[in-house]
């Protein structure tokens, strides 16, 4: 008799474990489709930046979460003047707002006409300068 007895019980048992882990397989799958709309609604907001470079004023718009501006060809906004650094400024977009930083530039970053030293927050129609070229931002 207590042979039937412990071959239940451990069927039971086995039976509680797969339920078990079928129940934290499924939490974390949900999690997972959580987590994937959550990072699809963190879209970056659009970024307007318009620079004047000589006679021209260059109006790009960005939806990206990182904006590179420098001398570089390499960079995503590229200025076209001896005072502004191969990789200047970095613009990102973190926790719902845009963030600007110098990245080390020789003639530095100016946000506002205050010198950018730690990264900072961006807001519509603030003044950003790049050495010695002078830009205006839009977000939004």
């Amino acid at each position: 008799m207590s042979g039937v007895v412990f071959l239940v019980l451990r069927i039971v048992l086995a039976g509680l474990l797969y339920g078990f882990l079928a129940f934290a397989l499924y939490t974390l799958w949900r999690d997972l489709q959580r987590q994937t709309e959550l990072q699809g609604a963190r879209q970056a907001r659009p970024l307007m930046l318009e620079f004047e470079a000589g006679n021209e004023n260059l109006v790009r718009t960005y939806t990206q979460s990182e904006v590179i501006i420098g001398r570089s060809l390499g960079c995503d906004y590229t200025l076209d003047d001896k005072t502004v650094s191969a990789r200047h400024t970095r613009l990102v977009y973190h926790h719902g707002q845009w963030w600007v930083e110098d990245l080390a530039s020789t003639n530095g970053t100016f946000l506002n006409g205050e010198p950018i030293i730690t990264p900072g927050v961006l807001a519509n129609g603030d003044q950003l300068r790049c050495g010695q070229v002078s830009g205006k931002v839009g977000i939004e």
